[in-house]
């Protein structure tokens, strides 16, 4: 039976709509499975967070478009929200059974029903954010929609016509070409359906049912004004706890709330930069982790999911390796599945009869393909026996959720309130915030010429690169910034080589993820030192390219003919005797300690430093990779083993931790502890010298994050496509300016909700890249030289699927083309990126987008070529989105039209309405420091960096440092953390001097501190003026004199030295003597607490 109804469309559309029932006899079309619906955490956080806030990111209250509101107070005759009818709200006794479960509204034209919760919700919005119902489909992984009998199109399920599938994120409608009625038909099937071209049908018309995270106001009613005024107001925030409380309580309603075991009395304390004590530090940062690790407990033990199709294989070492995917409501939480982690799978009901027995099995996730889950299994149970890899339907996967990591953290902050021990007097402080005196090392071995920084098995270093390793290895704590391709593990991997040098024992390498610690473990026995990887247990299968290195391959090596006799028994029988056991265990674990205390370097993540296995090991050298990665606590586990010297090398701004938890994130735990530390006033040691990026695609990154410090240690001849080896094209890629391989492709289309209802995805822009990754491969480039980075999933996913369906080529060859998140490609590159930016909504802003440090990783990924293809005039009302489009519009790059003739455009874009200055997510940037002012400007030279784009206008110098405050009163005095300093003959005697006082050693490269940054700097001023530079930028210390907390060891006026930068302060006793000369050097060790040094 077909259905149609009379509608009142404002915009244009269609008045009629046409809905076919199940019973209709309508033609059977095939088509393909409705879009996957994963989502990554970071964009659940993005939609139900961001989009949801009061405020779009240029602090505009967002308009609701007045055109789809029915603003006539006359409701419709079924409605009981009349004067004479009125119910009061917050009466849920008395509402209506299909009122609004969020605000109370009743009309019937104007909610509809979760078919999957059953519960009844308006298309009105809270503050700017998704409608009701769309709010409440997305949290409860919910995506079918049944609308009110009494409304005008009836208690319609909406299905897709073809596929009669009833997800409403992928349905839309689309006209008729002959009559003025409309189909709903889903977005696979419009794309992938041949045979619906030859309807009746205008397929190129297809718009979605959800638009600006809201129905279409034709198919579910926009409540009036006066309706949304008479209903109940309730927040954002009020929301999320009803939602929270309908998991436990499906029943529960709006006056629950208030009862006091629902109302959340707990203040969370956010983190600080300083903190009085180790009590006070653990007080704060203990109960972030807790809750941490509770969210991520409740979310894992939640993943149980049945009926699960299971595809079996056998790894090249025999393992057993059991792949599949999670669907329905567990599709989303799924994506939050590491590798790593355990899973158990057992049989269903159905399984169990077919197998004759019950089965389970506990495995470890070996690999994330796709949406796929590699679980390689490594124990059965119920005495099942062998793995039924005959049976391949109706398994049941739970998730195995295990604290090792939280409580590693706990111990750490624990350990360091309690051990003194831990780490020293001067690095407890310094952790703490505490201004302290600065500290060297006097007994440290430099190298004495430029070739003995080189080390075997590495490059050579750069200048840079030599002075943070002059640096660092004098200092008791160091910070190690890493901009994109500045060779950050192999300065850290030569550093290491130096460190062993010292004769303070074992050196501990870390990071936070297992790949990290894999390269640099590579990078550090390439030296000749002896590397032990510890890796966890759950690990030990993996394969890698420092198996050779690692101690669990080590161990049956080194163990002897008694222990491989056990082992080979252990293989056979399954298990050993308990006295056998007992010699297994005993002669395993003297083996493992005896390859560790014979090492030089042992390399393991930040939460493998917890492992018992180094119980009894104490490091007075930590060396942490990606530190701005881990979360504070995580970073804490290294340290707190014995540290006497520890180095941090990271960028802060790159992407940092993931945290999970909404409210320990708002509380500060995605804060590392390198960031606090910059904040607090160390400045970290900046690599300058990149060798990734084509010198124009590092011009933005260089001048926007890095204060235009960043050169250039390749030519643009280094980067030419054609002169590439092994590249066999004849033809360059078409770029609207030569010399410059960048454009931004202006793309208009619009955004559309994903499958899964908490992504997006923009199919023209999709189209786009088709075409540019087609361009490409027709070139000869090969699909491992192209990578193509969107911030969201649902993007993702279709771009991977249009390539592979659309594509003129070999459908093989789309395949093997990267297509990820900006956080899968950190720390990685490509010749060729292509970043797909999606938002294009005038209304829901560009959610996480605006985060600065996720820009930066997508812009410096590209060796060779970088197009961007977004909406201009969406993205430019953010202010570093309208630097950057200026930046292309400058150069000519800002482009529209077909590939080969693409043309400058002359879009105009709105001007950013907001001030970044005062925005703390552009502290790192140059926003912060005045140098975006929002004007469209003709390009003028002469600038201090000759190669600046008038978007980064001097926006006034740095800013001066304040004095420093008092010691803060703890247990440990101060005064035992300083070394006297004693003058010592300089390094040249002036002959670096440029221009100032005669001496001194050429000055690292200090990255500046964000203009925000408070008392307690370890290099604020409180002697007088600073002696900086001795008239160049690289020129000497030493003549222009003391002004510092350490000046009266040293000779000199006390004022400003000749030129250079005034306000950069390091403090007398950082760099004021000879760093290669161990003459007359300070002696640490004695005067240091013995507790802690």
């Amino acid at each position: 039976m077909t259905r149609t109804t009379d509608i009142n469309d404002e915009d244009g559309h269609p008045r009629r709509t046409k809905f076919v029932d199940d019973e209709d006899d309508a033609s059977d079309i095939s088509a393909s499975d409705e879009e996957d619906g994963n989502a990554t955490q970071e964009e659940e956080d993005d939609e139900e967070d961001d989009d949801a806030s009061s405020t779009d990111d240029e602090g505009d209250d967002d308009d609701e478009d007045d055109d789809e509101e029915d603003d006539d107070d006359s409701i419709s005759s079924t409605s009981s929200a009349t004067d004479e009818g009125y119910i009061d709200p917050y009466d849920e006794e008395t509402l209506p059974p299909y009122a609004c479960r969020y605000c109370g509204i009743h009309d019937p034209a104007s909610v509809a029903r979760c078919v999957e919760t059953g519960k009844w919700l308006c298309n009105s919005t809270t503050q700017g954010g998704g409608s009701h119902i769309v709010n409440h489909l997305v949290r409860s992984r919910s995506n079918q929609v049944q609308l009110h009998p009494e409304s005008p199109l009836g208690d319609t399920v909406l299905e897709c016509y073809n596929c009669a599938g009833k997800n409403a994120f992928v349905l839309g409608f689309v006209p008729a070409s002959s009559s003025s009625v409309v189909v709903l038909l889903c977005r696979v099937c419009v794309e992938t359906v041949p045979a619906l071209k030859d309807m009746d049908w205008e397929l190129g018309q297809w718009h979605p049912l959800v638009q600006d995270r809201k129905f279409l106001p034709w198919l579910v009613k926009v409540p009036s004004d006066k309706l949304q005024l008479r209903a109940r107001d309730l927040t954002q925030t009020q929301i999320n706890k009803l939602e929270e409380l309908w998991k436990t309580e499906p029943d529960a309603r709006f006056c629950d709330l208030d009862r006091p075991d629902v109302v959340d009395e707990t203040e969370l304390q956010p983190t600080l930069l300083q903190y009085e004590d180790g009590y006070h530090y653990q007080n704060v940062l203990a109960p972030l982790v807790k809750m941490e690790a509770d969210y991520d407990r409740q979310v894992k033990e939640s993943l149980c999911e049945e009926s699960i199709s299971v595809r079996w294989e056998k790894s090249l070492a025999g393992k057993n390796i059991a792949t599949f995917s999670f669907g329905g409501r567990h599709a989303a939480e799924s994506s939050r599945i590491m590798v790593g982690d355990e899973l158990r799978l057992k049989l269903g009901e159905g399984a169990r009869y077919l197998h004759g027995k019950a089965w389970e099995g506990v495995g470890y996730v070996k690999d994330l393909i796709d949406g796929e889950v590699e679980l390689e299994m490594r124990q059965t149970g119920g005495g099942s026996g062998a793995v039924p890899d005959q049976i391949t339907d109706d398994y049941i996967v739970e998730y195995i959720w295990k604290s090792t990591s939280y409580d590693r953290m706990q111990n750490s902050l624990k350990t360091f309130a309690i051990d003194d021990t831990s780490v020293t007097g001067y690095i407890y402080h310094k952790l703490l915030g505490h201004p302290v005196e600065e500290q060297r090392i006097a007994t440290a071995r430099l190298p004495a010429t430029d070739e003995d920084y080189a080390v075997p098995g590495l490059p050579p270093l750069n200048e840079s690169q030599m002075e943070a390793v002059a640096a660092v290895l004098q200092r008791p704590m160091s910070l190690i910034q890493g901009p994109p391709g500045t060779g950050k593990t192999v300065t850290s991997a030569t550093l290491v080589y130096h460190l062993t040098r010292q004769g303070m024992g074992q050196v501990l390498v870390t990071a936070p993820s297992n790949v990290a610690v894999d390269q640099l473990t590579e990078k550090i026995a390439a030296t000749g030192l002896r590397v032990v990887r510890l890796a966890s247990k759950t690990r030990e299968a993996t394969l890698s390219s420092v198996d050779h290195l690692c101690l669990h391959v080590m161990t049956p090596l080194a163990a002897g003919d008694e222990f491989s006799k056990l082992q080979r028994l252990k293989d056979e029988v399954g298990e050993l005797s308990e006295r056998d056991q007992k010699k297994y265990r005993t002669l395993r674990s003297r083996t493992e300690r005896e390859i560790l205390q014979a090492a030089d370097v042992i390399c393991c993540t930040c939460v493998g430093a917890g492992d018992p296995r180094l119980k009894n090991f104490r490091f007075r050298q930590v060396l942490i990779d990606e530190a701005t990665q881990a979360v504070e606590a995580e970073a804490l586990i290294p340290i707190a083993l014995g540290a006497k010297q520890i180095v941090l090398v990271g960028d802060h701004c790159q992407l940092g931790p993931v945290v999970m938890c909404k409210a320990a994130a708002k509380a500060g735990l995605t804060q590392s502890l390198f960031e606090r530390l910059v904040l607090i006033g160390i400045r970290p040691i900046r690599l300058q010298v990149q060798y990734r990026m084509h010198p124009a695609l590092s011009e933005f990154p260089s001048n926007m994050f890095y204060e235009g410090s960043l050169q250039n240690g390749i030519t643009e001849a280094d980067r030419q496509l054609l002169t590439l080896p092994g590249f066999s094209g004849k033809e360059d890629f078409p770029w609207p300016v030569p010399n410059k391989p960048m454009f931004f492709y202006c793309i208009t289309g619009m955004e559309e909700i994903s499958a899964s209802g908490t992504s997006y995805l923009n199919r023209t822009e999709a189209s786009y890249v088709e075409k540019v990754v087609t361009h490409l491969l027709r070139m000869g480039v090969t699909p491992a030289q192209i990578g193509v980075i969107t911030p969201y999933d649902g993007q993702k996913k279709y771009v991977s699927e249009y390539m592979r369906r659309s594509g003129c080529l070999a459908s093989a060859l789309y395949e093997a083309i990267e297509v990820a998140s900006v956080d899968a490609f950190q720390g990685r590159e490509k010749d060729f990126i292509l970043v797909s930016c999606v938002r294009s909504s005038e209304s829901q802003g560009i959610g996480f987008l605006s985060d600065p440090r996720r820009l930066n990783v997508a812009l410096t990924r590209a060796r060779l070529g970088l197009i961007l293809l977004g909406n201009p005039r969406v993205l430019s009302k953010n202010p570093l989105w309208a630097a950057l489009l200026l930046h292309f519009k400058e150069y000519e790059t800002l482009v529209e039209g077909p590939l080969n003739n693409l043309q400058p455009s002359y879009m105009t874009f709105a001007r950013p309405r907001r001030n970044p200055a005062g925005d703390s997510r552009y502290a790192f940037t140059a926003l912060a420091r005045g140098g975006w002012d929002g004007r469209w400007e003709e390009r003028h030279h002469g600038r201090h960096h000759p190669h600046q784009s008038p978007a980064f206008r001097g926006g006034g110098g740095r800013r001066g440092r304040s004095r420093r405050e008092a010691q803060t009163d703890s247990r440990f005095d101060a005064r035992y953390d300083q070394s006297g300093v004693h003058a010592v003959p300089q390094y040249n005697n002036g002959g670096n001097a440029g221009g100032g006082g005669g001496g001194g050693v050429p000055l690292p490269n200090f990255a500046p501190l964000p203009s925000y940054a408070g008392a307690g700097d370890d290099m604020s001023s409180v002697g007088g003026d600073a002696s900086v530079y001795g008239g160049s930028q690289y020129g000497g210390l030493g003549g222009g004199g003391g002004g510092s907390q350490m000046s009266h060891h040293h000779h000199g006026s006390g004022g400003r030295g000749g030129g250079g930068y005034p306000d950069l302060y390091l403090g007398s006793d950082y760099f004021s003597h000879d760093v290669r000369s161990q003459a007359d050097a300070c002696s640490v060790a004695g005067s240091i607490d013995s507790r802690r040094f």
